[in-house]
């Protein structure tokens, strides 16, 4: 069943993201995933198939991989634990929904690179450096850099988000919260990367948000998915070029090569497109969790 908006009648309207729709159960939160799509801040007109299920599923298995590096908000994504109360929804949520805890978010995206991609590419081109951080000369698109390296951004929630200096981070959270954060993201990147290299798959980069629940550091969002992570596959892997990914990256090829001007309303996806995103998107999920996508979620 294909999903663009989750519709939960008896419970609060809910917060509605480019993909994710957050209801408040009050102590806890409902995150349902949908198969929404977005690009170049745009939601798309057509969902994916098995998109949210993938992204659900991903971020279950992530969260339960990584608690010993870090605690995080996620309680749930069996549907059989569950509250009664949602008993009537189980088409809708059952393997693309998740219970958390309440936190506070802080404001500001943890994103980690371990290649040269993407905007840190392009400010490389232009300047040397990359988020403040002065690279080697000569490196190549794509390439690996030496160490990983932490480039926050602001947490917009509309538009952009700008890249922010340490700095600046540490004025936002404090210094000690801040080294915190930027501590664990460097760590969970290590993580990740180390168990995308043995799937055959490159994480080049991605991004964590954290928050607060009674004065304890949660991980919370999602964590290592193709919507929040640069995943390429290690066969093939050239550095001097732009790589094939297991994301959206496919659409925003297409989108850039039809001319559209990134302003909606975007325009409808080909059948092809949509069908060639959907795939990228389930192998991900094989590879990294070893297990085909099942129907009732992780």
């Amino acid at each position: 069943m294909l999903l663009a908006r989750s519709e939960l009648p008896g419970l609060p309207a809910p917060r509605r993201g480019k993909v994710r729709d957050v209801y408040d159960l009050g102590s806890e939160l409902l995150i349902v995933a949908t198969d929404r799509v977005s690009a170049f801040d745009v939601v798309l007109p057509d969902p994916i198939p098995d998109k949210g299920r993938v992204l659900n599923g991903l971020a279950a298995y992530w969260f339960e991989a990584t608690k010993a590096i870090v605690p995080n908000h996620f309680i749930t994504a069996d549907f059989a634990e569950f509250p009664a109360s949602l008993a009537a929804f189980r088409p809708v949520l059952a393997g693309r929904s998740m219970l958390v805890r309440r936190a506070d978010v802080l404001p500001v995206e943890c994103v980690v690179r371990g290649y040269l991609a993407g905007s840190a590419w392009k400010e490389y081109r232009a300047t040397g450096r990359a988020a403040g951080y002065a690279l080697p000369a000569g490196l190549r698109e794509s390439e690996r850099l030496p160490e990983p390296i932490f480039t926050p951004t602001t947490k917009a929630s509309t538009g952009h988000d700008e890249p922010l200096a340490f700095a600046q981070v540490e004025g936002l959270l404090g210094r000690a919260l801040a080294a915190r954060v930027r501590d664990l993201s460097l760590a969970l990147y290590r993580f990740g990367a180390a168990r995308a290299e043995e799937v055959g798959m490159i994480l080049a980069d991605t991004k964590f948000e954290f928050g607060l629940a009674e004065g304890e550091l949660l991980l919370v969002d999602e964590i290592l998915t193709p919507d929040s992570s640069r995943f390429w596959p290690s066969q093939g892997y050239a550095p001097g070029r732009p790589q094939p990914s297991f994301d959206k990256q496919f659409i925003r090829d297409y989108l850039e090569g039809i001319g559209w001007d990134k302003r909606p309303p975007a325009p409808p996806l080909p059948p092809e497109v949509i069908a060639g995103t959907a795939e990228r998107y389930r192998e991900a999920y094989r590879r990294l969790t070893g297990r085909e996508l099942g129907r009732e979620g992780a």
